[in-house]
């Protein structure tokens, strides 16, 4: 396969932060021309089976998927793992641990907004969620537009939930070396997902990459919903300086509130390696 390839390898489903269903998703990702999907469901992996039978039955390739949620220098960076067994017990107790910290992170959530008179936040939020052990601030972002406190989701995060504003906790997740051993000991490859979201320096940003390759981490989001052109280009120059792969993906939640499209993202460029190389053998 080569770097000309429709691949969307993150997007959300019901199972984690998303709205759509995998089986709606699998039907949206090969109405838009995917030709290669992956579901990465936010430190839960129990959409896989559902994801991959659709595309199966639509005839589109797949590749397992998680996005995981990892603790590097104080912020919160996500780490995609591709292709890795899905019924491994290394990874599922890992992502079990991660989740474990939610639900008293969003029961102090609540009561931070309660104090801003925003009252009955958790029980709203949890309107919203498909999975109770992964209620995220999305959900309480979708209560807080639907109650009329805000007019839609971009407004939530500059008002609430967000570092210095009501609503906020942080999260202690897994370790950046915690996330990568998970994945890569269950045959998957390691992806350092958006990159040019983190609030890093250039120093803490370099650090990150080294790190993430040290720990046995092969590729990064160079194309994703979040990107700008010129991040493209950016990350493309990061992959190349690191040695590692590149990866595509949307990022899509919800047809609502993504800007972003199942596959309607540029190709990756053809002087990268792309990540479905790593995971030819690993394709179903």
């Amino acid at each position: 396969m080569t770097s000309i390839l429709n691949a969307d390898l993150h997007c959300h489903s019901v199972v984690s932060d998303g709205t759509l269903t995998p089986e709606a998703l699998a039907a949206r990702a090969k109405a838009n021309g995917v030709e290669l999907w992956a579901l990465t469901d936010h430190d839960e992996i129990g959409g896989q089976l559902r994801a991959a039978a659709a595309a199966r039955a639509l005839g589109m390739h797949y590749l397992t998927g998680v996005e995981i949620s990892v603790t590097f220098a104080n912020e919160t960076v996500h780490i995609v793992g591709l292709g890795f067994d899905a019924t491994d017990p290394r990874i599922m107790s890992g992502l079990q641990a991660t989740r474990g910290g939610r639900g008293q992170r969003a029961q102090e959530m609540s009561a931070q907004l309660a104090k801003v008179g925003i009252q009955g936040a958790y029980e709203g939020a949890l309107k919203f969620v498909g999975n109770p052990e992964l209620i995220s601030r999305t959900h309480f972002a979708r209560f807080l537009v639907e109650s009329g406190v805000c007019r839609d989701t971009p407004e939530v995060f500059r008002k609430y939930l967000t570092d210095g504003k009501p609503g906020f906790v942080p999260h202690r997740w897994a370790s950046l070396q915690q996330a990568v051993q998970w994945i890569t000991e269950c045959g998957g490859v390691a992806v350092i997902a958006h990159p040019g979201r983190y609030r890093f320096t250039a120093n803490e940003q370099y650090a990150l990459f080294s790190e993430f390759k040290a720990h046995g981490g092969q590729a990064v989001e160079v194309v994703t919903g979040s990107h700008s052109p010129s991040e493209y280009v950016t990350y493309a120059d990061m992959a190349k300086e690191f040695g590692l792969a590149a990866s595509r993906g949307s990022d899509f939640h919800s047809p609502d509130e993504s800007h972003t499209d199942l596959g309607a993202l540029p190709y990756l460029s053809g002087e990268l390696t792309p990540v479905w190389e790593l995971l030819a053998h690993r394709i179903q």
